[in-house]
């Protein structure tokens, strides 16, 4: 399905009950992106949000692809498996070769149904150009700043269109652009991007200007495609006209050379100088749920500025998940598991990347085992696969292994691992936005092998744990973890009735015993790190302590979540984790699995000789809380939805985007 424009989308929105349209005046900087904040994680008010008094003539929309019913709309798709039957389709097409003239002259009508959905280039000023400013001036716009520590306002939901200077082939990308002054944004592409080696060759040749222009809105369609994880030499649009239906119709920009959709809402043309200064942009609160810091990026220079007369400005926010771009890295996840099992893994069964693990730092799989070492067989040949080389964490599971009931995700593997081959480290590229690593953008990777011939025989109705008490559970196992979920319970009495643990271990500042009151032998402990080297004491000090003899894993968590969730703590405790430094395994005699220790606390200069500066959490400050709980009743929301930001506010001890001690 094809949209004729964004505002068509809109329509599509307002029609299936997924849009809420908000006309009292909502601040850009600050206020709509803590709006947008609660309604994306509400269960029950998640919509797309039009805000249509924000201070511009453009309307702004944002959350539009936040829910697997909204992307969905806008892929024209009945569901996020259904693009791979049209997958399936034309890869069969294009694989059959007909034995006779007859079964030749039957597949010719769909060999020109595929032709159809190629992009063609079309002549003549395009609707995007309806609106043609030779003078440009950004301020036109109702470009947010999200976070109170970001580095400015940032364009969120840029389509960036460069060209390879040696193979003309065209790229579209999406790199976050910061606003310099009203002609100029940072450009940020990052080191392994498309847009970034399209520099590189412009830079090695001695050209200084680099054509670049950005697109806003059109088919939302366009949007999706710019984020997919398409090899370099493969057009975006070509899945874009997989995707609608249709070929994407291209229209010259003015001052430059490159082509853009026609039914583009608003069009940014301008160069990259690759001879000029770079420019020190951020930070920005970043998917990750912590701030990216600043670094150095190229300058995008705007030369023109074209829009439709009806144009309207799509935006997103990130942060801590779930937010929008979690159905986005899910709808990555259902189109490419098809071509993935066709072209190199067919014994993937099922693929699941859980927003916890914000696209990168965790993925989950099921595949029909068929030898010994099939699991770290899958788990190299994912880390040598396009952006799957970014993936920290990899637990792979048998075939009928349901993967989104999370809670009895991690009970199985707490169940099932019990010998240190289970545990398959590696090392390689990590994302630029991986804060944990003592390396920028490199570090080591953990593959947990979950399959049968690997798990032990031994059940896990033997644990005994001696000296505790332990509290019910407040959490239903049955249900998946969700960001909504009830805290797990922080036992004080271990602290304070078990003597061992309070006269050794006084940095202990709170027990989970979630998982140890249902008899799995996994241990949350809250940790208050004050002096050097005192993580390897205080394992040293566990293994030590009774306590523990029957509990296989220990995670070591930081003090700020004492009554938080089982889905932040999974959250947090990957965005923290470098496998390699992070977990320590201890072996039996018999050299069988005795513990697992996981640090998962946050690494400092002063305690842990981290050298590389460590973010903050992505929260909204107490002013701009403040203001919108004031604001609420005035805006056409059901009920009233409290800051999610209220829940992390412990883990940021100072005001900024750097944590300090």
């Amino acid at each position: 399905m094809s949209y004729k424009s964004f505002a068509d989308f809109i329509e599509i929105l307002k029609a299936n009950n997924e849009l809420i349209t908000i006309d009292k005046f909502v601040n850009p900087e600050l206020q709509i992106a803590e709006i947008t904040d609660r309604v994306s994680k509400s269960k029950t008010q998640n919509k797309a949000l039009l805000f249509t008094n924000n201070g511009s003539k453009f309307p702004l929309l944002i959350n539009s692809l936040g829910s697997e019913k909204r992307i969905s709309l806008a892929l024209g798709l009945k569901n996020l498996d259904s693009f791979s039957e049209l997958l399936d389709k034309y890869a069969g097409l294009l694989k059959k070769k007909p034995a006779s003239f007859l079964d030749k002259m039957k597949i010719l009508p769909q060999l020109n149904e595929l032709g159809a959905l190629m992009p063609k280039e079309i002549k003549g000023k395009g609707k995007c150009q309806e609106v043609v400013i030779n003078n440009p001036d950004l301020s036109i716009f109702p470009i947010l700043k999200c976070w109170a520590h970001d580095g400015g306002k940032f364009i969120t939901f840029p389509l960036v269109h460069t060209q390879s200077l040696k193979s003309e082939k065209r790229n579209v990308g999406m790199y976050r652009m910061q606003v310099i002054d009203n002609q100029t944004t940072a450009m940020h592409w990052h080191m392994h991007k498309t847009g970034a080696n399209h520099y590189n060759e412009y830079k090695e040749a001695g050209i200084k200007k680099m054509p670049v222009t950005v697109v806003l809105g059109g088919d939302p369609a366009y949007t999706y495609c710019a984020t997919a994880p398409l090899p370099e030499n493969i057009d975006e649009y070509i899945l874009a006209g997989l995707l609608r239906g249709k070929g994407v119709e291209l229209v010259k920009c003015i001052t430059n050379d490159l082509f853009v959709p026609n039914d583009a809402d608003i069009v940014l043309e301008g160069y990259v100088d690759t001879s000029e200064e770079l420019f020190f942009e951020g930070p920005f609160g970043d998917h990750t749920g912590y701030y990216s810091l600043e670094d150095y990026y190229p300058k995008f220079h705007i030369t023109c500025i074209t829009h439709r007369k009806d144009a309207v400005y799509p935006t997103t926010i990130v942060g801590i998940p779930p937010q929008e771009d979690e159905w986005i890295a899910k709808a990555t996840e259902r189109i490419f598991l098809l071509p993935l099992k066709m072209t190199m893994l067919p014994e993937i069964v099922e693929m699941n990347l859980p927003p916890a693990g914000v696209a990168h730092n965790l993925t989950l799989i099921s595949i029909n085992k068929k030898f010994p070492g099939h699991a770290e067989k899958i788990a190299n040949s994912l880390w040598g696969t396009g952006q799957m080389m970014f993936n920290k964490v990899i637990a792979i599971f048998d075939k009928e292994v349901d993967l989104t009931n999370y809670i009895s995700l991690i009970e199985l593997v707490i169940d099932s691992i019990t010998k240190p081959e289970q545990l398959y480290f590696g090392k390689g590229p990590l994302d630029i936005l991986d804060h944990s690593s003592a390396q920028f953008a490199y570090g080591s990777k953990l593959c947990i092998d979950v399959t049968s011939s690997s798990k032990s025989q031994e059940p896990s109705s033997k644990i005994q744990i001696p000296n505790s008490k332990f509290q019910e559970p407040i959490t239903n196992n049955q249900e998946p973890i969700t960001n909504n979920q009830e805290p797990i319970t922080n036992n004080q009495e271990l602290k304070t009735n078990n003597q061992e643990l309070k006269i050794d271990i006084k940095e202990v500042t709170g027990i989970h015993d979630y998982f140890i009151s249902r008899n799995k032998p996994l241990l949350i402990v809250n940790i208050k790190k004050n002096r050097t080297k005192r993580i390897h004491e205080i394992i040293e000090n566990l293994q030590t302590n009774e306590l523990i003899n029957n509990i296989r894993f220990i995670l070591l968590i930081d003090e700020g979540f004492a009554n938080n969730d089982l889905y932040s703590i999974l959250w947090y405790s990957l965005g923290n984790l470098e496998p390699l430094r992070d977990i320590t395994i201890l072996k039996t005699e018999n050299a069988e699995l005795k513990h697992v220790f996981i640090d998962a606390t946050r690494k400092l200069p002063t305690v842990d000789n981290f050298k590389r500066e460590w973010p903050n959490v992505v929260i909204s400050d107490n002013k701009t809380i403040k203001e919108i709980d004031e604001l609420w009743s005035q805006l056409p929301f059901n009920e009233f939805i409290p800051s999610p930001s209220l829940k992390y506010a412990g883990l940021n001890t100072n005001d900024g985007a750097k944590f300090k001690a």
